[in-house]
C-alpha cells in the first residue's frame, strides 16, 4: 500500500504565503509524478500543479507566477509553494502521486487525505 500525508495548510491573510509538503511511503518502487489538485465548497476539483520524474512542470493558469511545485526524490517529497495568496485560493488540498509498486508495473493513482488552505482577512 501507498499512503501520502500532506501538511503546511492553515489560515492565511491575502497576499500572505504557506507552504504544503506531501510524502509518500509504503510500497513504492517509482513515482511517475506527483501533484496537488484542490477543491472548494460547490465546485469542481481542479489540477493546481503537477511535476513528473524529470521536473517537467504544468500550472493551473489561474495560479501561474505566484505557486511553484517542486520535489525531493530522495525523500519521496512534493512541495508547493504559494505566494500572493488570494481569498480565491481558499479551498482543501489533496495532493496525488502516480506510483509503480513493482518494475514493469503501470502506475496507480494514489491521493492524499487534504489539507485545508484559507486565505481571509
Amino acid at each position: 500500500q501507498v499512503q501520502l500525508v500532506e501538511s503546511g495548510g492553515g489560515l492565511v491573510q491575502p497576499g500572505g504565503s504557506l507552504r504544503l509538503s506531501c510524502v509518500a511511503s509504503g510500497s513504492i518502487f517509482r513515482i511517475k509524478a506527483m501533484g496537488w489538485y484542490r477543491q472548494a465548497p460547490g465546485k469542481q476539483r481542479e489540477l493546481v500543479a503537477a511535476i513528473i520524474s524529470d521536473g517537467g512542470t504544468n500550472y493551473a493558469d489561474s495560479v501561474k507566477g505566484r505557486f511553484t511545485i517542486s520535489r525531493d526524490n530522495a525523500k519521496k517529497t512534493v512541495y508547493l509553494e504559494m505566494n500572493s495568496l488570494k481569498p480565491e485560493d481558499t479551498a482543501v488540498y489533496h495532493c496525488y502521486a502516480d506510483v509503480s509498486i513493482k518494475a514493469f508495473q503501470r502506475s496507480s493513482s494514489y491521493w492524499g487525505q487534504g489539507t485545508q488552505v484559507t486565505v481571509s482577512s
